[in-house]
């Protein structure tokens, strides 16, 4: 029999509606008779690692639904990715504070380290629940139909690219936006759905599902700018060449690397300048800006889908009842009913862990340079009520005198 004891953590990048995963697994635990204690690790993997927890059976329920609103990850969090030594230290903490059940709010990684732990505790023979709570904003889980935070981050990139497209309709010329995605280009695409009118950017998306030719590229913002005066390009920041070189690398005279040996490509800028500078060397247009939306569609507070908020929710109660009545670790998975409705699965940890899930082909057109319908349909019941829209005047031209 497991112990009465729960440990939440959350890893990876913070999203909108993460704590809301994080108060669901609080605040549903304690429903539970034999829960004594639920602790949060203080930067997920890290904090397990240093015995750096905090009590949240003494939060009030009130506070805990004040921070289950607040985007970013109120426990903190790691970019740790722990091999098997490392989880055998992550066990024998948890083995130390007698933790019955272990839940980790995460992305591809924080489910391999579920799985690990989860391995070596029944090994030892020690009876552990260890469950994986779905997040990231790449929506690139496999097994999910979407996985929470993606639908407040799609949110904020689809307002995001319907202002720049007002202003670049205002003040023509070319605009390249910067989205992340290293292998999945879910959050690119949902640039898309900012788009009112045919003529609306983006005209061009770039997702890394496909292979970039930077002729090619330039070759189509010189036709959509030649019909239209102007183009809105969505890049996700995982283009590649044929040979899986990532483009900002071909691009720079001086590649960045991150704490996992991955070539740098967030926040940095550098391929929005990049193409902008192909653009304007190669094409002679002279108005061409760009920007890197960076760590801002992450945890933008003003931004957040509500549908985002109750699933981010749900899947943190249903990790609970999981651990609690189905006596079996997995990872939490979101299945799609009905026009819009959604279920929730325990998979088994090595369905999910490391593993990659990219946009299926029939979300992107054959040309590779925009979101089919049923992309379309798949992401607009996931971004909320309340989406802005934007209107035009209409063209009612006066008669010209001095210049019939």
């Amino acid at each position: 029999m497991a112990s009465g004891k729960i440990l939440v953590a959350q890893g990876g990048g913070p999203t909108a509606v993460i704590n809301q995963s994080m108060v669901g697994v609080a605040l549903e635990a304690r429903r539970h008779r034999g829960i004594e204690h639920v602790y949060g690790a203080r930067h997920g993997v890290r904090g397990i690692i240093n015995e750096d927890f905090v009590h949240l059976t003494q939060e009030t329920s009130h506070n805990l639904e004040m921070v289950a609103s607040t985007p970013s990850s109120a426990l903190g969090s790691t970019r740790d990715k722990p091999d098997i030594k490392y989880c055998q230290e992550i066990f024998k903490v948890l083995q130390a504070h007698e933790i019955g059940h272990f839940f980790y709010i995460g992305g591809n990684d924080s489910s391999d380290t579920v799985r690990i732990v989860s391995a070596e505790a029944h090994k030892a023979g020690y009876p552990l629940r260890c469950i994986h709570i779905p997040k990231t904003i790449d929506n690139d889980l496999v097994g999910n139909d979407h996985t929470p935070g993606f639908p407040s981050a799609a949110r904020f990139v689809a307002q995001a690219f319907a202002g720049a497209n007002l202003d670049n309709a205002a003040l023509p010329g070319v605009y390249v936006g910067v989205v992340m995605g290293r292998h999945a280009g879910f959050l690119t695409a949902a640039s898309a759905l900012g788009k009112k009118f045919s003529d609306d950017g983006p005209h061009l998306i770039y997702m890394p599902e496909r292979t970039f030719v930077l002729e090619k590229f330039l070759a189509d913002v010189k036709a959509t700018y030649e019909r239209l005066g102007r183009c809105v390009i969505a890049v996700s920041e995982g283009i590649h060449d044929a040979s899986g070189a990532p483009i900002a690398t071909l691009l720079a005279k001086q590649v960045e690397h991150d704490d996992h040996g991955n070539v740098q490509l967030s926040g940095n800028g550098a391929l929005a300048d990049l193409l902008c500078e192909e653009i304007k060397s190669k094409l002679g247009i002279k108005r061409v800006r760009g920007d890197t939306f960076g760590y801002l569609q992450r945890s933008f507070i003003g931004c957040v889908s509500d549908v985002d908020q109750r699933e981010a929710r749900e899947v943190g109660e249903k990790a609970v009842q999981f651990a609690m009545w189905g006596q079996r670790s997995g990872s939490v998975a979101i299945k799609r009913t009905g026009f819009y409705s959604v279920d929730y699965e325990l998979l088994p940890l090595e369905a999910v862990a490391g593993k990659t899930r990219t946009m299926e082909d029939e979300f992107i057109t054959a040309n590779g340079t925009d979101v089919t319908d049923a992309f379309r349909l798949y992401l607009r019941p996931l971004l909320g009520s309340g989406m802005p829209d934007a209107f035009r005047l209409r063209t009612n031209p006066v008669a010209k005198v001095l210049r019939p």
